[in-house]
């Protein structure tokens, strides 16, 4: 027999619950999140529900588990398949997660064309019409008879149409929408969020269909509802970028079928979504000539070298106690290097204002980018130009020393490629190159950063 249903306080934010109202969250510590909730006890006929969802799994030794019939769906974005880690896999939840208007749903729809000559997609919408999103489809030239769209926020009803239909691929725009009838908490709510997403799981796991869920942020950058929505999801795709910028970056925070620093460059344009497939090129496109303050960097996102431009300012402060900002760039890994290069260096910016930006919307938080922080810093400082061949990259020691970093051939591979002419890298990382050669550029190794600022100008 079911018991009665109670009264209890929710945070909005991580789902933490209280038999009292409370002012500030105790587990997340956030301020007027608890929101008054019924919780109603779990009935009979509800866990018959969920157990009728699919079949009772038995217990089975992993040496009789197969892998070999594992197979990976290729969406037609290599840079959405090579975040994915090769594509999208049979039976996974997938979250993308992004501000309004970057472009999540805008994604989906796009591969859509390309799935739909060999798969059968059911696209469920609960935020537009099956008429918008056919205008959508019409402009991003999407004419997939294959596809078919479901305009439906009932969650249980959404998993009785693809048991029915039993398409090879669903996606579901948005998460947040989605609403479980069972439960009297509104759409959106942390409740609603996390079991809806629990009754999507089942379902992909049972038939062995891939999901694809859209998902909302808040003012914060996290994607809204509680924590435990990432821990369900197979893999979590976050778009990142300015709105009013055309460049996109797709970055995995959580991938179980693949790796987490693959990231996936795109340029958003009038028919939707068009990867870019040497985003080095792009970062560095407008570069200024002959400017201060300004210094080119390699990164590894993955497997993937990537050359980025990194500026610095240094101007005399205004208020009794100079600012630092930073844009892309760890504040507080800046403090390091600017405390570094007072007390190892003899550059002195304590009394100075100063700025760090990483152009393009991207946000470093590798070591190896700190040396090239540090000469943009100096070069501002000096209102010397670093020389337009050179690449830096490397990591800065507490000690004023350069500490060598990982896989420096890409890095000078992709400097080259670009017609980079010099690169200047730790000293002790020159061992790692023995036997190397780089046709058309120069390897030039430092031991500290006076050193290294010498060499680039």
């Amino acid at each position: 027999m079911a018991g009665k249903a109670k009264i209890i306080y929710q945070c909005t934010q991580c789902g933490f619950e209280s038999p009292k109202w409370v002012g500030k969250c105790p587990d997340c510590g956030e301020w007027n999140t608890m929101l008054e909730v019924t919780k109603e006890p779990v009935s009979p006929q509800r866990t018959a529900t969920v157990r009728s969802l699919g079949n009772v799994s038995q217990p089975t030794p992993i040496n009789e588990i197969s892998t070999t019939d594992e197979h990976r769906y290729k969406t037609g974005l290599s840079e959405l398949d090579r975040v994915l880690g090769g594509g999208i896999v049979k039976g996974s939840l997938v979250l993308i997660g992004g501000d309004p208007g970057i472009g999540k749903s805008t994604i989906l729809l796009q591969i859509c064309e390309y799935l739909g000559r060999a798969l059968r997609i059911m696209y469920v919408s609960g935020e537009e019409s099956a008429r918008q999103i056919k205008l959508r489809a019409t402009r991003l030239g999407v004419h997939s008879p294959n596809l078919k769209v479901l305009t439906e926020t009932d969650v249980q009803y959404v998993v009785e149409q693809i048991r029915n239909e039993k398409p090879d691929l669903v996606m579901v725009d948005s998460i947040q929408t989605m609403n479980h009838t069972e439960l009297t908490s509104s759409p959106g709510s942390v409740t609603q969020v996390r079991e809806c997403t629990n009754t999507m799981m089942r379902c992909a796991k049972t038939l062995d269909i891939p999901v694809i869920i859209v998902g909302h942020v808040n003012k914060d950058g996290a994607i809204a509802g509680p924590k435990v929505l990432e821990h369900i999801v197979d893999a979590v795709l976050l778009f990142e970028g300015d709105r009013q910028m055309t460049y996109r970056i797709l970055r995995a925070v959580k991938n179980r079928y693949g790796s987490t620093n693959e990231i996936g460059v795109f340029d958003m344009g009038d028919h939707g979504l068009r990867q870019v497939e040497n985003p080095s090129m792009v970062m560095l496109s407008g570069r200024p000539q002959d400017s201060s303050g300004t210094c080119v960097t390699a990164v590894m996102e993955g497997t993937r070298p990537l050359l980025a431009e990194i500026q610095g300012l240094a101007t005399t402060s205004g208020f009794g106690t100079p600012r630092r900002m930073s844009t892309g760039f760890d504040h507080n890994r800046l403090a390091l290097i600017l405390a570094v290069l007072e007390k190892r260096a003899g550059y002195y910016f304590s009394n100075l204002d100063t700025y760090v930006n990483i152009i393009g919307g991207l946000r470093l938080d590798e070591p190896a980018v700190d040396m090239a922080v540090a000469m943009a810093l100096i070069s501002s400082l000096k209102d010397v130009p670093i020389r337009e061949d050179t690449v830096v990259f490397g990591e800065i020691g507490l000690a004023g020393e350069l500490r060598s970093i990982s896989h420096s051939d890409l890095r000078i591979t992709e400097a080259g490629r670009l017609g980079f002419t010099r690169c200047i890298l730790p000293y002790h990382g020159l061992k790692n190159l023995a036997g190397k050669t780089f046709d058309g550029i120069e390897v030039i190794g430092a031991k500290n950063i006076r050193q290294a600022f010498e060499a680039a100008i």
